[in-house]
């Protein structure tokens, strides 16, 4: 089989290409170029953008004997990744770039260009299991990236070769090391790529411009403070509220909601923060879609915790009714519905929240 192995300059990518080569596959390397001035986004080895990143994956590809190029995909990542981003959060939802970057990016534009050039497959670093169109979680659950690939298609899916899934992190950096791969100690990426200082309100500043409103308390409506966008904000927010007065119990005020029209953010005490119904739009699934109302567990945000739900949906969307509350859901995210399973937990599919609240 001919794959095509993207690789981001870090040691996941480098050991599933060299995963790759050892199962038999005739493997090319490519590193996509996501940003038209690299500098511009994040410098040393907090990202995967950067020029660093790329001689990283060509000295990594060199030591597996492997053809290397460079894709420039900057102005996909900018029209589909970053200006998503902000679009998101001008709405007043808090977006995950990783899972559409995936979407669109390394599972679409990536995987439509391989296809096309002649490859069977996109081997990418990302910590999950795929084995016959099933996705699963990585049986390092503290890595596991299966909620950012939640997002794929099952045609998708099927064109595509985690390696790692079933490893530990712990266990990739070993065996780069024995390998002889530079990148075997380099520390993972943090933060979002596309934001150069790690700054994400400075970042939201200076593309959507000031737009001052109110802060106001959800009890009372009194105006506690105020903000210079409320796109800086996120549900279940605490630090940074920028309040000028306490509220009227004294207590600690977190962001219940955010309404662009109006350019009002609404605080509450933490308690108000608590749901149990979550609706989504945009379901996308990785396996045929169940025929009617399903139990499963869902994630609601990356890495987040795993709630027990009955789920009911139709083409439009779906709604999930959790056993227990969960607090800081926010619009935007994703919610990904997972079977429980003793070979491991198996991806069904995911949708984008679009409300929470607390049934009556």
């Amino acid at each position: 089989m001919r794959v095509l192995a993207a690789m981001s300059g870090g040691v996941d990518s480098a050991v599933a290409a060299a995963r790759a080569v050892d199962a038999g596959y005739d493997v090319t390397g490519v590193h996509l170029a996501l940003s038209a001035n690299p500098q511009a986004y994040r410098t040393g080895a907090r990202g995967c953008c950067t020029l660093e990143d790329s001689r990283d994956a060509r000295r990594a590809a060199d030591v597996l004997g492997i053809p290397f190029y460079v894709w420039d995909m900057a102005e996909e990542f900018r029209e589909d990744v970053v200006e998503d981003f902000l679009a998101e959060y001008a709405a007043g939802r808090t977006p995950n770039p990783c899972l559409r970057c995936n979407e669109k990016i390394k599972f679409a534009a990536v995987l439509d260009r391989a296809r096309a050039l002649g490859f069977d497959a996109v081997v990418t670093g990302h910590h999950a299991r795929l084995a016959d169109g099933v996705l699963r979680r990585s049986v390092d659950h503290a890595k596991d990236q299966s909620y950012v690939l939640a997002v794929l298609r099952p045609d998708q899916l099927a064109g595509a070769v985690f390696p790692l899934g079933d490893s530990t992190k712990a266990q990739v950096r070993a065996e780069a090391a024995q390998r002889g791969l530079a990148v075997a100690d380099k520390p993972d990426s943090h933060d979002i790529c596309f934001i150069a200082d790690g700054d994400t309100r400075g970042f939201l500043h200076r593309e959507l411009g000031s737009e001052p409103g109110d802060i106001v308390d959800a009890d009372t409506g009194e105006v506690l403070g105020s903000h210079d966008g409320a796109y800086a904000y996120t549900v279940g927010q605490r630090r940074g509220l920028n309040l000028t007065r306490p509220a009227p119990d004294g207590q600690p005020r977190y962001v219940l909601s955010i309404t662009p029209v109006q350019n009002t953010v609404t605080v509450g005490r933490r308690e108000a923060l608590a749901v149990d119904t979550v609706t989504a739009e945009r379901p996308v699934w990785t396996v045929p879609p169940p025929t009617g109302p399903f139990d499963c567990q869902v994630q609601l945000r990356a890495h987040g915790e795993v709630f027990d739900a009955t789920v009911d949906y139709d083409a439009a969307g779906l709604t999930a009714t959790l056993r227990a509350p969960a607090s800081g859901v926010a619009p935007g995210q994703a919610i990904v519905a997972y079977r429980p399973d003793p070979a491991g937990d198996v991806v069904l599919g995911s949708a984008t929240i679009a409300a929470a609240a607390r049934a009556a």
